[in-house]
């Protein structure tokens, strides 16, 4: 059976090994850019900023993912729905 990271790593597949804002927003669903960049610069997701990018390993984004705080933060989008 595949561990979640696996099933990650399959569905990012098509993504950069390093991504910027647009492409991460596009990784977490699409959320909007102040909710991705709120995310960063509240060190949920690790990064490296240069300047006014950020630039975000994807394997960082797989992290994120699995951790405990996405979980509850898609656990609240999906009770507002």
């Amino acid at each position: 059976m595949a561990s979640k990271r696996d099933y990650y790593n399959k569905l990012f597949e098509n993504y950069p090994d390093v991504v910027n804002t647009k492409q991460f927003r596009e990784m977490l669903g699409g959320i909007n850019e102040k909710t991705a960049v709120g995310l960063l610069r509240q060190d949920h997701v690790k990064h490296f900023r240069i300047r006014n990018a950020y630039i975000i390993p994807k394997v960082w984004v797989i992290d994120y993912v699995l951790s405990e705080h996405y979980a509850k933060y898609k656990n609240e989008l999906s009770v507002k729905i």
